[in-house]
């Protein structure tokens, strides 16, 4: 079954949106921080904590997360400070 988005894995990181987790106070070292990152394509990278298992029992009617898939959590304070760097539709 062919999907309608797929990653594409040759796109390159283009810009961070918003700040580090270091900058924000999310993160004590730089090794394992959480992050939001555009891609030349314009697709979105997230860096965050996986916690497919811890919600993949509750999550809301019409969410699924497929096998190839996985749920990550950001601190709310990142995509606050990234705000300005997307843009609107």
């Amino acid at each position: 079954m062919v999907r309608p988005w797929e990653v594409d894995p040759a796109a390159d990181f283009k810009r961070r949106l918003g700040k580090s987790a270091a900058e924000l106070g999310e993160s004590r070292t730089t090794k394992d921080c959480p992050d939001i990152w555009e891609l030349d394509n314009g697709d979105i990278a997230i860096v965050g904590r996986d916690a497919t298992t811890a919600y993949s029992g509750r999550l809301p009617l019409g969410v699924s997360i497929g096998a190839d898939e996985r749920l990550v959590v950001i601190p709310g304070s990142m995509l606050r400070a990234a705000k300005p760097d997307i843009a609107d539709a």
